[in-house]
């Protein structure tokens, strides 16, 4: 049960058909596997053992997508970096795993002197861009050329694969472990819950790679036999041209994306009828934006998936189907095939149907753990599951319904007012676009419900708008006691808002309503 398995496969079946395209480069079925087989050879060439860590820092690229098959191929370990992070907390990552050897491309080769000051070990750099390599890196091209393609380590299903770093919300990033069976049960698992990628179709993949989300598409699509259409970063309108110049069937967004895409559209005459499975997940999708995106593209096949990088990623998965059930347009859907979803209380003692507790996975796509953490691993797996932190209740069907973040989750008053609720109220206005609710202090009720508000072009709307708005809906305690209107929210490369970053850098404009 190996990454590099499905990649095997598709050389038998079909090896003259494209596996990617990026820009104007197409790479075959047989061409990708000798290159990935030569790169292979030429990382251990370099001195990458097995088990050892290969870092990528870089926009997607087909060469990305080789490193993330080479490294296994050659019995290695996957060390994706976060692009959106500074050269502190990514050389905090490189050192913890001990990466010695890491890929760059063009956008961050001005990083890597500020890496090596962070990280002295940090011995090898592969250029892996397009222009002229810089002086003291290895240029990737050079080294595939020259090198002798390597056989498959075939590594086992308990092998790490790769050593994915979480935000980090509280000190330091967890590096989370997982190995090819978490990332290929989870593949597998989600393609028998449902068939949400056009088998033999066309995948675009926009979001950033190293995030478990884009990885576990790039997985998915691998089985079922895709093309992949690369794009280097997500910008609504790359996405459209994507779309249009190659017939793209499938596309996985994440709710602020799917929201930009949209109003890209709104502005072009482009034609992307071919688009027939749209998948979702990483953050709450409010049911405006929805409707939106269902009527903008009436064939296809919506589908909600709900995890965290700790599961490989995918948990729960909302079928094209139950999208039409109007009882379920806030659930993120059933356990997947592979796994067993529960909630529990504070105590670990599973709760009835329809009460709110902690959500908790267990299957064989849960994290070996945390890199060098020995006691956070044990208390997120204590008792055999995965403590996602996150609230929830399922219902009589076994439908999932997410509440909030637990640490998000405000107290005013001595009440519990779950964030994400009351976004989904505030989000149901004509003239909201996106929203975000934080809790912040308050001398008076310990905490109050504070809105941060980005609204549509040429929408206008008032505080107390809102909070009239709010009171024909929700509880009284709910409601939004101040609101911050701001020009975009904060947002991490994977498309989540840094709710971290807006209480940090609340507005202090805003006067509460006592």
């Amino acid at each position: 049960m190996s990454i590099t398995a499905a990649l095997h496969r598709a050389l038998q079946r079909h090896p003259e058909r494209p596996l990617t395209i990026f820009g104007t480069r197409t790479r075959t079925v047989a061409e990708s596997v000798d290159r990935v087989g030569r790169l292979a050879g030429a990382l251990r060439s370099l001195g990458v053992a097995e088990g050892a860590c290969v870092g990528m820092l870089g926009h997607n690229s087909d060469r990305y997508h080789e490193y993330l098959l080479a490294t296994p191929w050659a019995g290695a370990v996957v060390n994706p970096c976060n692009i959106r992070w500074s050269p502190r907390e990514i050389g905090y990552a490189l050192r913890e795993s001990n990466t010695q050897l890491l890929l760059v491309d063009d956008s961050f080769v001005a990083m890597v002197p500020a890496l090596r000051d962070q990280y002295e070990d940090l011995e090898t750099i592969v250029y892996c861009g397009d222009g002229p390599c810089p002086a003291e890196m290895l240029d990737y091209e050079d080294l595939v050329n020259a090198a002798v393609g390597l056989e498959d380590a075939r590594r086992r299903g308990d092998d790490l694969y790769g050593i994915f770093y979480t935000g980090g919300t509280t000190g330091h990033p967890k590096g989370v472990m997982l190995s090819h069976r978490n990332m290929m049960t989870s593949a597998m698992g989600s393609a028998a819950t449902m068939d949400f990628l056009t088998r033999n179709g066309r995948v675009l993949h926009a979001a950033p790679m190293f995030h478990l989300g884009a990885l576990s598409a790039w997985n998915v699509g691998l089985l079922s036999h895709c093309v992949h259409v690369i794009v280097p970063m997500f910008s609504a309108d790359a996405v459209v041209e994507a779309i249009q110049t190659h017939r793209v069937n499938d596309v996985r967004l994440v709710p602020t994306m799917m929201h930009m895409l949209l109003d890209s559209l709104d502005r072009s005459t482009a034609e992307v009828d071919s688009v027939s499975h749209i998948s979702y997940g990483a953050s709450p999708i409010s049911q405006p934006l929805l409707r939106r995106a269902r009527k903008r593209f009436p064939s296809a096949k919506f589908v909600q998936a709900y995890g965290m990088t700790e599961l490989s990623p995918v948990a729960c998965m909302l079928s094209p189907d139950e999208h039409d059930d109007p009882t379920l347009s806030r659930s993120c859907g059933r356990p997947a095939a592979h796994v067993e979803v529960r909630i529990v209380d504070q105590d670990d003692n599973e709760v009835p149907r329809g009460v709110i507790g902690e959500i908790v996975v267990r299957g064989e796509n849960v994290m070996l753990g945390y890199l060098n953490r020995t006691e956070d691993t044990a208390e997120a797996l204590r008792g055999g599951w995965m403590h996602t932190g996150d609230a929830g209740r399922m219902d009589e069907r076994g439908y999932l319904f997410v509440v909030d973040r637990i640490k998000d989750m405000i107290i005013t008053g001595g009440e519990n007012v779950y964030s994400a609720e009351v976004e989904s109220v505030l989000a149901q206005h004509e003239a909201v676009a996106q929203c975000a609710v934080i809790g912040v202090p308050d001398d008076k009720w310990g905490e109050r419900v504070h809105a941060v508000v980005v609204t549509h072009a040429g929408g206008t709307v008032s505080e107390a708008d809102l909070q009239a708005f709010c009171r024909e809906r929700i509880a009284g305690y709910k409601i939004p006691r101040s609101v911050a209107f701001v020009t975009e929210l904060p947002t991490s490369a994977a498309g989540k808002v840094l709710k971290r970053s807006l209480r940090e850098q609340r507005s202090c404009h805003c006067t509460p309503i006592h």
